[in-house]
């Protein structure tokens, strides 16, 4: 998520790329407010929910690997000493991690304490039908933030593989830098191999390529991952444009046969209602090759856009400002978004996308706000 705050001095302002940012975090809200629809099995049990939760939940997973596709694109080569790097990066997006971590975990006793119940913890958390309305509890998961994050705080489970790839760029980049196209290719084909590893563990064997009860660390291991986002943001990104016809010919079959795999995948997992959490998510994995080809067609695509409109392009600037922030902060209002816009009447179909608008203008609205006061930076990055 550091590409929602990420402009450097030298190169001119990228419109296309905050219109990227855009749609990555349109998508992200988006997919939290599917949670509604999958994360217990009696909605899962509703031919309707498990429909359109199945339908808007495959749709979006290009979400998380965008974001990872435009930190590559921006940031590698490094150019700056490890530590100078580090020092850069790193605090813009630890701070505000740690404060809203620390919300999101005390959350579950306030609403309690101030009257209301376990049901209405659910509302705004649906991956928690149990909550607990303990202050030790809650000091608890709070101590335990350096190693995990909970249920509560879902979304910030992206910022520690975030500081993970700040951690390891300044390594990796200086292959890139070296490296010519054919070897980025190389890698990049050897990261397409790892990304079949999650399906050949559920479908083949719980081992392969070297991987045993003594030993997680297999042939593909170390082309495995995120990195293989990062390499592929910055090959990508500096291709030459063809035309729009072009783009449109190669995308859309991409999008469609990783939409299709995803959503054929996702339906077959969730057709069993005792599905374990990890088979449910299996077909969501963000390092997938279903899950790749709908995140190239985004942002092939995305590049052809050009926007002249000055105001446009000033709230996309600002979106670009506050977006951190607003990633940060949006899980809050997912639940009041979407117990409105039921509240309202939207139709099952709508849910999703009513909701998600309102959650992006309540999350831009209070980042906005946020980013006035003073060191705001340490609150929204």
């Amino acid at each position: 998520m550091d590409t929602v705050q990420t402009t450097t001095a030298v190169r001119p302002h990228i419109v296309w790329l905050d219109v990227l940012r855009l749609v990555a975090i349109l998508m992200v809200i988006a997919i939290h407010c599917t949670d509604p629809f999958n994360a217990s099995p009696e909605s899962r049990a509703d031919p309707e929910f498990n429909f359109w939760g199945s339908v808007y939940g495959s749709m979006l997973r290009a979400s998380v690997p965008l974001f990872v596709m435009m930190t590559g694109f921006l940031l590698l080569p490094v150019r700056q000493e490890a530590s100078a790097f580090y020092r850069k990066r790193i605090p813009r997006v630890l701070f505000p991690f740690l404060i809203w971590s620390v919300l999101f975990d005390l959350a579950p006793w306030f609403i309690q304490w101030v009257g209301g119940s376990p049901e209405l913890v659910t509302d705004f958390f649906p991956w928690e039908p149990n909550p607990s309305a303990s202050f030790v509890e809650a000091l608890k998961t709070i101590a335990l933030i350096p190693l995990t994050f909970t249920v509560y705080a879902t979304p910030m489970w992206y910022i520690y593989v975030l500081i993970g790839l700040y951690l390891y760029m300044p390594v990796f980049s200086a292959w890139v830098e070296k490296a010519s196209d054919k070897a980025k290719r190389m890698f990049l084909a050897l990261w397409f191999v790892s990304l079949f590893i999650p399906y050949l563990t559920e479908f083949v064997s719980r081992y392969q390529f070297g991987t045993c009860s003594w030993n997680s660390f297999g042939l593909f291991y170390y082309f495995a991952g995120f990195n293989g986002y990062l390499l592929l943001g910055h090959y990508l990104g500096k291709r030459t444009d063809g035309s729009l016809g072009k783009t449109l010919s190669v995308t859309v079959p991409l999008f469609l046969a990783g939409y299709f795999i995803t959503l054929a995948g996702f339906r077959h997992m969730t057709s069993d209602p005792n599905v374990s959490e990890e088979g449910m998510e299996l077909f969501f994995t963000y390092c997938s090759p279903n899950v790749l080809l709908m995140t190239v067609a985004v942002f092939l695509l995305v590049r052809k856009v050009r926007i002249t409109s000055p105001v446009v392009c000033r709230a996309l600037a600002n979106l670009t400002k506050c977006g951190f922030g607003l990633y940060c902060v949006h899980y809050f209002f997912v639940g009041p978004s979407y117990m409105f816009a039921q509240w309202i009447g939207t139709p099952v179909p709508a849910l999703v996308p009513v909701s998600a608008v309102l959650t992006f203008i309540c999350s831009w609205s209070f980042t906005y706000l946020v980013s006035k006061l003073p060191h705001a930076k340490y609150i929204i990055g």
